[in-house]
């Protein structure tokens, strides 16, 4: 477990997104017979959401889902208020299931700031951290035992596959003759400073960084994200009453499109939202971070 005082949970707030169309959604959960209900919050975070919709609806129970251990114990501090209502559980919404009828389910699939900001959780190469990038940090193969197992072959197709990086075979090329030549990166700055020699000068500046999209990739592949969400899109209908909600908010383009054609094409479902919703001005001027951030909402079918 993580003892850095910078990774207490004390310090691990979630400034949930689009969070005034999440509760706008809530307000067509089907309660019907239901006196109570309950609601599962997959990638729980700080909290943030569920804090929100635990204050809009007394009768709502939770049960409160995520792999990052720091943030299971900053919810649990989060949502005291609530007591018996919330049920936090520290794992990968991939490995739940449950029988008990749900009445909606929410993801947010897009890294807290703590998670950014944390330079040892190693997601972020604006301040130097360890080559980490795993959401449970006791659990796992980090990046830096990553790029050294895959071959070259192997990484530049995670790279292409998962950051959508058009210069995957060169930077997988690059990093491999560094780790050849000096051993092994010193953290995140250095795997970033060389991921940027692989693009001709006049494409290392603008608005997103030239090792952003490789960044991506090897968190996605080292947390299995796209594997999970599959998962998840599969089993989450099954657990929602009729006219459940489930909705999901996504950050990059391969998430987005997973959801869309699993909410298109899933009988069980149908869909609420025909395009996503995004964050308003303003919004995104409190909040960069909900810039790229994409809010899908299907039906349980009868």
């Amino acid at each position: 477990m993580l003892e850095n005082p910078s990774l207490q949970a004390i310090d691990f707030h979630h400034l949930p997104v689009l969070a005034d169309a999440v509760l706008k959604a809530t307000a067509d959960l089907p309660f019907g017979e239901f006196d109570s209900g309950l609601f599962i919050d997959a990638t729980l975070g700080g909290g943030g959401h569920s804090r929100l919709i635990l204050e809009a609806y007394p009768q709502l129970r939770l049960i409160g889902l995520d792999q990052d251990p720091v943030a299971c114990r900053a919810a649990k501090q989060h949502l005291e208020p609530f007591r018996d209502r919330v049920e936090i559980v520290t794992g990968n919404f991939s490995d739940f299931s449950i029988d008990e009828p749900v009445l909606m389910v929410l993801a947010d699939l897009g890294l807290s700031s703590p998670q950014l900001d944390i330079p040892e959780r190693g997601f972020s190469f604006r301040n130097d951290g360890p080559l980490d990038m795993r959401m449970n940090q006791v659990e796992g193969e980090p990046v830096s035992e990553l790029i050294q197992r895959l071959n070259e072959h192997e990484l530049a197709d995670i790279i292409y596959k998962f950051g959508e990086e058009r210069l995957s075979r060169r930077i997988a090329r690059r990093i491999k003759q560094d780790l050849k030549n000096n051993g092994a990166y010193s953290g995140t700055i250095d795997l970033a400073y060389s991921i940027a020699g692989c693009y001709p000068p006049k494409m290392r500046k603008g608005r997103t960084h030239p090792a952003t999209r490789t960044f991506q990739a090897l968190r996605i592949a080292v947390n299995n994200e796209m594997f999970a969400l599959e998962k998840l899109l599969i089993n989450s209908p099954k657990w929602l009453v009729k006219e459940g909600l489930f909705c999901v908010i996504s950050f990059h383009s391969l998430e987005d499109r997973l959801v869309k054609h699993s909410f298109l094409n899933d009988d069980r479902l149908e869909r609420v939202t025909r395009k996503p919703i995004i964050a308003s001005r303003s919004e995104v001027a409190n909040n960069p971070r909900s810039r790229s951030a994409k809010l899908r909402i299907a039906r349980r079918r009868d």
